[in-house]
């Protein structure tokens, strides 16, 4: 072989080995035995909801000098699983989660706390509360007792559309919430009731063909915002004529630039994502450094309205 050939060999081969070497050690050792390693994954990031959570948690960890990986499923539970073991084998010490199906990672969590690893659960909490180390909620609902009693305020009887995301409990506890506020009123009526996962691009076809089907309705309670905005969305298109109260969970920038520009919305019981990511943080290093903690923590929500949207700041969350 020339010599030049028996070079390039040599060459080749010695990239090789560390190429391998750096993806062995990227897989499989921790980055830094001294950092805490967190790996968060939420049911999608596709909401600015979840995006104001991570930003406040990404900010503390990085003020501490540790380590964050995000992930996002974008509204897939097998995605999420699939996540939830790349992060083990990245060497997490603390899995924080905004679970898409509050069931279908009970298997990968259970194997995550089988590794020693934390679970700090966030938003939506899971069917079996015996998993997670912390849980971190906003009073869903309450939120939703909130909107139904606003509703009932505003209108002596109503013919009422859900849009629900049943697969999510913080959902479910929104609109149970209503519906439990309005159960014992004949007056105040469910015309109609879809899935519709919490996105604006779902929920607009849906309450579309809710529209196309002549169903009449004059609330539309939607389990968050952008479901409430997209419900908004099929209104205008459809150009509903009469009033039509609309009510949302969130209290997002957008649904508060609404309800101070126009008569469209009619109320958001507003959540702190901020509030939130604080408190799963402050957990979570409670958790690793074994010291007290809650297992449950619940965040209060707030209607706001075009009576007090004057008291929030609308260019961002709470």
């Amino acid at each position: 072989m020339p010599k030049v050939n028996k070079m390039m060999v040599m060459i080749v081969s010695v990239c090789v080995i560390a190429v391998s070497a750096i993806y062995y050690n990227y897989k499989f050792v921790r980055y830094d035995s001294d950092k805490i390693i967190f790996g968060a994954t939420y049911m999608t990031m596709n909401n600015s909801f979840y995006k104001a959570i991570t930003d406040e948690i990404e900010k503390q960890i990085n003020d501490r000098g540790d380590i964050l990986y995000t992930r996002d499923p974008a509204l897939d539970a097998a995605k999420q699983n699939e996540q939830i073991d790349d992060l083990m084998e990245l060497g997490i010490d603390v899995l924080i989660i905004n679970p898409v199906d509050y069931s279908k990672v009970n298997d990968s969590l259970k194997r995550a706390k089988e590794k020693g690893i934390k679970i700090i659960v966030i938003d939506a909490q899971l069917d079996d509360d015996t998993i997670a180390d912390t849980t971190v909620l906003s009073n869903n609902y309450d939120a939703g007792v909130q909107c139904a009693k606003d509703m009932m305020r505003n209108l002596a009887s109503a013919k009422i559309v859900l849009l629900q995301h049943s697969a999510a409990l913080s959902s479910v506890d929104r609109i149970n919430g209503f519906l439990d506020t309005i159960k014992y009123n004949e007056n105040y009526t469910v015309v109609a009731k879809e899935e519709c996962l919490g996105q604006t691009e779902v929920a607009m076809p849906v309450l579309m063909d809710i529209i196309d089907k002549e169903i009449e309705f004059d609330v539309v309670m939607a389990l968050n915002d952008p479901s409430a905005l997209g419900a908004l969305a099929a209104i205008k298109d459809k150009q509903i004529a009469h009033k039509v109260l609309v009510y949302g969970v969130d209290g997002s920038p957008d649904m508060k630039k609404l309800l101070i520009d126009s008569n469209e919305v009619q109320g958001t019981a507003a959540q702190s994502p901020s509030t939130m990511g604080a408190k799963a943080i402050e957990a979570a290093y409670a958790i690793v450094n074994e010291q007290a903690h809650e297992k449950s923590i619940v965040v209060p929500v707030a209607l706001i309205t075009k009576n007090n949207i004057g008291e929030y700041d609308i260019s961002r969350w709470q």
